[in-house]
């Protein structure tokens, strides 16, 4: 084969292996979407509802922490590896968007009492499930990070109750409130 032949062969070798790993380079830098279109839909349900939408939030953590639980069970391999690291990217993701909800709806003094105490438990679920997966170098990096947003959410959840509970005791007049500005 003459020289021109082998860089002519060489760069149809290029092209291909380019072309075939440029779709896979593309897609892990897409934005992930942490709840399903029918899940977004629910939360968009819930509206200003400060304590369905905490539940809301509670229930899809609960359900991304089986996911987690379940993917932990299975042979270790590169794409449980992949599912297992999105789940727990996905998981943080949430559990941003539930502090998020929680800073906002605790400084307008929502009444938030009904949905906090099914948050401090799961929460405590949770950890348990992020803390038993061993590590792993896939995904050392995100498991550290749901742990530390799930201690953080375990920790603002509980003193969010506490808070809640001192205040609606001295403010019986607003129990049961959803967006009243606080005193």
């Amino acid at each position: 084969m003459s020289l021109r032949g082998k860089i002519f062969s060489g760069a149809l070798i290029s092209i291909a292996a380019f072309s075939i790993f440029l779709p896979a380079s593309i897609a892990q830098h897409e934005k992930r979407e942490p709840l399903t279109d029918a899940q977004i839909e629910e939360i968009r349900e819930a509206g200003g509802g400060p304590a369905d939408r905490i539940r809301r939030y509670t229930k899809f953590l609960d359900e991304k922490a089986e996911k987690i639980k379940a993917l932990a069970k299975r042979g270790r391999s590169v794409n449980r590896t992949q599912a297992l690291d999105g789940q727990r990217q996905d998981f943080t993701a949430l559990m941003d968007e539930l502090g998020s909800n929680l800073d906002q709806y605790s400084e307008r003094k929502a009444d938030l009492r009904r949905a906090m105490k099914p948050l401090v438990d799961s929460s405590a679920k949770w950890m348990g499930i992020l803390r038993a997966l061993a590590g792993e170098p896939g995904f050392d990096v995100s498991r550290k990070e749901a742990i530390e947003s799930t201690d953080d959410i375990s920790a603002e959840a509980a003193r969010i109750q506490t808070e809640q509970e001192a205040y609606f005791e001295t403010h019986t007049d607003e129990k049961g409130q959803e967006r009243a500005e606080p005193k």
